[in-house]
């Protein structure tokens, strides 16, 4: 009952409705998501140059901050008790008690302009405790980078972090440079800092009505804060994200990094802050959508009643022929849609028409294709007895030279062309026979130019190779090495046992220019299927050879890489290939079908 119900609302007029209301539903989704992010992006750019702002002027007052303290130990490094006490300990004439005891006013006078200096310490350049008065070295004070890193900023201010003998504070070190010894090292003045001093404001406060400016180490310690434990602040550090979640919030993130104290300024906004008028936005959107989703459901509705009602009296009008005999259906004059209709039906009629003439002169043509193809299967025995003819008469002329080169034109042809019976597989001998009387043909017509040896083992001839498989690169060598070359030129074939159990090494080389590494990429890049390099012919024998190998070789048991080509320039190419002793997956297959046939 419901089935059927449901087809009877199955109409083309429903459909039309239904799709124009998914689409509209789209595209309103889409473009609303698309403004609303958009605008939310553009809050957070506004907010975030905002911010920016709000982060130079931090850093100013944190330069101001760190000035502060500089110039507080300059001037207590600079005092003339101090270069005194320090002169004498260079010197060699330890300091006395009293001297030491001086010290105090000295400190707690400069201590007075700024409380948040917890304590001065003063050391001499062997590293021993001058004030306050107890025992204590600066090598177990601090870690020795920082003691290196000041006697590299000769006297410039080192900031080390916090303090590890109170985490409640932070440590700068600098080097007392003696004036009356050439500004030379008299020895180092550690201060002590209270860590509220550089709290710029509330650090997290939880509040989402304003940023928060954190003062960061780069070990990812909270510097303006004392917080027990410590927030975990270097992903923050690393990313380079806008936005960022920190404890379980949102927040707008802006860097902005101190070059005096090597410390990096964080400002977080909260995200809700930023985009706290969006929710306007979003309330204007979701009205906006509903009024043009109501807009569309009329006009789709009225559209698809448009579009419907012509085919619906058409197709009353064709029911009324199963009432009396089929007439042609006459052109409809009431709508441009019942018109259209049906000349597509009448075009379709001859289009079928057309169809059933063109398949018909496809088969023709076919057939006459398959006919010239069995007339071109004519035995090559003609081109093999006419060159014989040659040779015979060139034989009774006295040419006999010629008639050499015709005979090992005839079986040079007979080995490419052969008979379609014939399996496509060979030995290595006979490949390699082949090679000889290419090379013999070459050697006749580049005289003492051409010169070549192969080298062949009898157990490595009987193995199966595909034919004509190594007389390409044999061809590439001359064509490239030898005839590029000045003077005379050499190629060698080298038939031997690979280092591999079961395999045999095929090489060939000549002497010729050779290529320089850009060439020789180009090269391996078109064996790969890149771009042909050749500049001579079509320079396609070497990547005919490689899809060769892969194809009878390339099997996921074989591990066969194809050519390796190695050349220098000056010094010649050679290229080699391997190839098992057993032929292959292919060579075997083949055997089993010949072995069906017989």
């Amino acid at each position: 009952m419901v089935f059927s119900r449901f087809r009877e609302m199955n109409t083309l007029r429903n459909q039309i409705f239904l799709g124009f209301l998914g689409v509209m539903l789209v595209i309103i989704a889409v473009s609303g998501a698309f403004v609303y992010d958009r605008v939310s992006s553009l809050l957070k750019d506004n907010a975030e140059r905002h911010i920016q702002q709000t982060a130079v002027q931090a850093n100013g007052r944190l330069d101001a901050l760190i000035g502060q303290i500089d110039s507080l130990m300059e001037q207590v490094a600079n005092h003339p008790t101090v270069q005194q006490l320090l002169l004498e300990e260079l010197n060699g004439k330890e300091v006395s008690f009293n001297q030491r005891q001086s010290l105090l006013q000295i400190v707690s006078s400069y201590q007075a302009y700024m409380p948040s200096v917890g304590s001065l310490e003063l050391y001499t350049a062997d590293y021993r405790l001058l004030f306050p008065i107890k025992d204590g070295s600066l090598s177990t004070r601090i870690d020795s980078r920082y003691i290196a890193e000041a006697n590299k900023q000769k006297g410039r201010l080192v900031w080390i972090g916090v303090d590890p003998n109170d985490d409640q504070s932070l440590l700068a070190i600098r080097q007392v440079s003696l004036m009356d010894r050439w500004f030379s090292r008299g020895g180092y003045l550690i201060a002590k800092i209270q860590r509220s001093y550089f709290q710029l404001n509330d650090p997290l406060s939880g509040s989402d009505s304003g940023e928060s400016i954190l003062l960061v180490s780069d070990e990812g310690h909270l510097l303006g804060s004392s917080e027990t434990p410590e927030p975990n602040l270097l992903p923050l550090l690393w990313t380079d994200d806008q936005t960022v979640t920190f404890r379980g919030k949102e927040y707008v993130q802006v860097k902005q990094r101190s070059d005096k104290a090597n410390w990096t300024l964080l400002v977080l906004t909260p995200v809700s802050y930023v985009t706290k008028g969006i929710s306007v936005l979003r309330t204007v959107l979701l009205f906006s959508g509903g009024i043009g989703t109501l807009l569309f459901l009329s006009l789709s509705f009225l559209l698809s009643t448009m579009i419907t009602r012509p085919i619906i009296h058409l197709i009353r009008a064709m029911r009324k022929t199963r009432l009396g005999v089929l007439t042609p259906n006459p052109e409809p004059v009431s709508t441009m849609e019942l018109r259209e209709l049906n000349n597509t039906y009448n075009g379709m009629i001859a289009n079928m028409n057309d169809l059933i003439r063109v398949v018909y002169e496809k088969e023709m043509l076919q057939s006459r294709t398959e006919l010239k193809a069995l007339q071109a299967q004519i035995n090559p025995h003609f081109l093999f007895n006419t060159l014989e003819a040659f040779n015979w008469s060139l034989e009774e002329k006295g040419e006999e030279e010629l008639a050499g080169l015709v005979v090992v034109m005839s079986r040079l042809f007979r080995y490419i062309i052969g008979s379609p019976n014939m399996d496509e597989w060979v030995t290595l001998g006979e490949e390699l026979e082949q090679v000889r009387r290419y090379l013999q043909i070459m050697e006749m017509r580049m005289g003492e130019r051409l010169t070549w040896t192969i080298e062949l083992e009898q157990p490595e001839a009987a193995v199966p190779v595909p034919k004509l498989l190594i007389q390409p690169i044999v061809e590439n060598a001359i064509l490239h090495g030898v005839e590029s070359r000045v003077g005379s030129g050499t190629v060698s074939i080298l038939i031997a046992p690979s280092g591999r159990s079961g395999w045999t090494r095929v090489t060939v080389s000549d002497n010729g220019p050779g290529m320089d590494a850009e060439r020789l990429s180009a090269l391996r890049s078109a064996l790969e299927g890149g771009p042909s390099i050749s500049s001579k012919g079509t320079g396609v024998g070497l990547v005919n050879v490689q899809r060769r190998l892969k194809l009878y070789y390339g099997g996921k048991d074989a591990e066969h890489e194809g050519l390796v080509i190695g050349s220098e320039p000056s010094a010649g190419t050679v290229i080699t290939f391997e190839i098992p002793n057993h032929g292959g997956d292919m060579y075997e297959s083949g055997q089993q079908k010949n072995s069906d046939r017989g």
